[in-house]
């Protein structure tokens, strides 16, 4: 599995726990809806910058983002 599956499948696990559509986690975070779903099936290449606005919309760092074993 590659670090865009991986960014993909922890983005899901999240905002499925906060119960949150693609489409209302895309309001919170400012970004396009189509562009999260195609996150979450490991299609982008997600900026820094992008990965940034989704730990805040999740009101977490960037780090605690990446703190689970998907990324061991």
């Amino acid at each position: 599995m590659d670090i865009r599956e991986k960014i993909g499948l922890r983005l899901k696990e999240l905002r499925n726990k906060r119960g949150l559509s693609q489409e209302k986690f895309s309001f919170v975070c400012e970004l396009d809806r189509t562009y999260i779903a195609s996150i979450e099936q490991g299609k982008r290449n997600v900026s820094v910058e992008n990965i940034e606005k989704i730990a805040k919309a999740f009101d977490m760092s960037v780090c605690e983002f990446f703190k689970s074993d998907l990324f061991k």
